[in-house]
């Protein structure tokens, strides 16, 4: 334990300072506030509840950063995810002001793919050979067309190209950049496409069905990113409303494969690039989830707990990208990445300099390698939102230690709060960690516990 430790220890104030360290469950970089709260009876000024940092360590309270990413904040990363699973699982059996109904909704859980950009390395098993050719021949830059070697999940070579002459990181770039525009697309496809399969006008298939999703995008190991989504088909009023009997999960599977094949977007034009064709890749899927009753498809949890998964990574969790914007060419030199990665991060910054394609802000968002969407989005009426969650969460809280102003029906409250700062000394961050994996290992055991005693009654 270093000097600044024990003195941050010896200080009369450190238990609340630790209280405050374990209300944000170990955040890693807390942000720091300075204020006060006040609740006072509107009718007689009556001050009923009154909050002020001035007696808090430092004169100032933690906070939780709320990052998304368990790169950067492991506590608050796995708080999203637990966020993300209810809301995606509340859209498939409902909850959270999502009826139970839904369940049964036809509902589907769909990929969809970047295309090919180029040859790439790629992970086998069970002793299979990357890209075996007898007669592999070799490209115009003298690289080899195949690739003998078997490639285990721990080998930095998947992902990466054949020949990185050959890649074509332009198309890449730039169909990150536009996958937002491609995602768009293909759901106003989804709505046509339907509408042909049942025999029926697109106007007439608007006006009595409502397609509603939430969707996660992934990075793939050759840094391309694909995405999952849950599709569901309600009534047109959203999920209150029971779709009509002839809409199918046959039928929207069918239209999900028509529909993003038929996607086809151009880029800008631009004098030294000229224009690109973008299109969703070849490999797709699209199954339907575990109807009440059934015991074929996906099950709803197990869907929920994939896309909380991925959506707390980042381009950074997996080697991929950087978790910070680039400011400077410079800036791309730092970070453990492939050559690949760095040649995408490259080609961002170039392109980001033209004139033409500058609405795209590929410099900006160079750190993802171009693409600039948020990681998880949804309809409006597939579930409830985070902030609805969060809010529900400090009001358990709250009952449950008793905090916050009391209940008052003609009450006015002034609130005045400032940011001061954010982060941790170097000490204070040792003894968050250790908070953090304190309670991790005890949700660990409690959810232990709570397995062994399900097992139990369901023997008994």
């Amino acid at each position: 334990m270093d000097r600044e430790t024990i003195l941050l220890a010896q200080d009369p104030q450190f238990p609340r300072w630790l209280a405050q360290v374990t209300a944000t469950g170990g955040c890693a970089h807390p942000i720091h506030l300075k204020g006060f709260t006040t609740t006072r009876d509107a009718g007689t000024g009556e001050i009923l509840h009154h909050y002020d940092t001035r007696n808090e360590p430092g004169e100032r309270l933690l906070v939780r950063c709320r990052n998304r990413r368990a790169t950067v904040c492991a506590p608050c990363s796995r708080l999203h995810a637990g966020d993300t699973f209810h809301l995606v699982r509340a859209g498939l059996l409902g909850g959270k002001n999502v009826p139970a109904d839904v369940r049964d909704h036809p509902r589907l859980f769909v990929t969809l793919t970047a295309p090919s950009f180029g040859a790439v390395h790629r992970a086998t098993t069970d002793g299979e050979r990357c890209r075996p050719r007898r007669n592999a021949g070799r490209c115009e830059h003298g690289q080899s067309l195949g690739c003998p070697a078997i490639h285990g999940a721990s080998d930095p070579v998947p992902g990466q190209p054949l020949c990185s002459d050959c890649y074509d990181y332009l198309a890449h770039v730039l169909w990150h950049a536009h996958a937002g525009r491609l995602w768009k697309a293909f759901t106003d496809n989804l709505y046509n496409h339907l509408a042909a399969r049942t025999g029926r006008t697109r106007t007439g298939l608007r006006r009595a069905v409502r397609i509603s999703y939430a969707k996660v995008a992934e990075y793939q190991k050759r840094a391309a990113v694909h995405v999952h989504a849950v599709v569901r088909l309600d009534g047109a009023t959203g999920p209150d409303d029971p779709p009509p009997v002839w809409a199918s999960a046959e039928d929207l599977t069918a239209a999900v494969r028509t529909a993003a094949a038929a996607v086809h977007l151009h880029t800008p034009h631009s004098r030294g690039l000229g224009e690109r064709e973008l299109r969703w890749g070849s490999e797709l899927d699209a199954r339907p989830l575990r109807t009440f009753g059934r015991h074929d498809g996906l099950t709803d949890d197990a869907v929920a707990a994939y896309v909380a998964k991925y959506v707390t990574k980042g381009a950074a969790d997996t080697a991929i990208g950087l978790d910070h914007p680039i400011t400077s060419p410079d800036d791309i030199t730092t970070g453990r990445l492939s050559a690949h990665v760095r040649a995408l991060i490259h080609t961002c910054w170039r392109l980001g300099g033209l004139p033409e394609l500058e609405p795209l802000r590929l410099r900006a968002w160079a750190h993802t390698l171009g693409y600039r969407g948020h990681i998880l989005t949804k309809s409006r009426a597939y579930s409830t939102t985070y902030a609805a969650l969060r809010a529900a969460r400090a009001e358990h809280q709250s009952a449950t230690t008793g905090a916050g102003a009391p209940d008052a029906l003609d009450a006015i409250t002034d609130v005045n709060w400032r940011y001061i700062g954010s982060g941790h000394t170097p000490g204070a961050a040792l003894i968050a960690a250790g908070i953090s994996e304190d309670l991790s290992r005890n949700r660990e055991v409690a959810r232990a516990a709570l397995t062994e005693r399900q097992a139990d009654e369901a023997s008994s």
